[in-house]
């Protein structure tokens, strides 16, 4: 089975994966000048040192990185049309596992913020931005699993 994705295609994908992580990395370093514990905050020490919460979702972002650099290997392996070979299917098979532990790490916040935040402060949109992450990391998860699968089978069939 073979599938051809034209170097124009790659080359958009690969464009569009750079842009969701140079997005991504810009809104992280610049959300917590906004609002919630740093929006008062007047030195760089104070924004990005003093706050737990956001050390670890600075630490928590890395599988989210590592997923889309994975990605990006996985379209140079598609356009070099060797989407069955091991380095494709363990790109694959890193994107599903970075999926899985997002969800996990995520959880993880969204407890910490239900048991230090409750009563104390309206903790909706939080809890809603973690449950939309998980959604979106099962999604990927469930669809780099397919894939896997996919992909292990055409492979011994070759």
């Amino acid at each position: 089975m073979t599938i051809h994705i034209s170097r124009t295609q790659t080359v958009f994908l690969k464009a569009v994966i750079v842009l969701i992580g140079i997005a991504t990395f810009v809104a992280m370093l610049w959300e917590p000048h906004l609002e919630g514990v740093n929006a008062n905050a007047t030195t760089l020490s104070e924004i990005y040192l003093d706050d737990p919460f956001l050390a670890y979702v600075y630490a928590a972002s890395t599988p989210f990185f590592v997923a889309l650099y994975q990605a990006f290997l996985l379209l140079g392996y598609i356009g070099q049309n060797r989407l069955f070979s091991p380095h494709s299917l363990r790109a694959v098979r890193t994107i599903k596992y970075c999926a899985l532990s997002l969800i996990a790490l995520v959880l993880i916040a969204e407890v910490s913020i239900v048991f230090s935040m409750y009563g104390k402060d309206d903790i909706t949109g939080g809890v809603a931005m973690g449950l939309f992450a998980m959604v979106g990391s099962a999604a990927v998860a469930i669809a780099a699993a397919v894939f896997e699968k996919t992909m292990r089978k055409n492979a011994t069939t070759m």
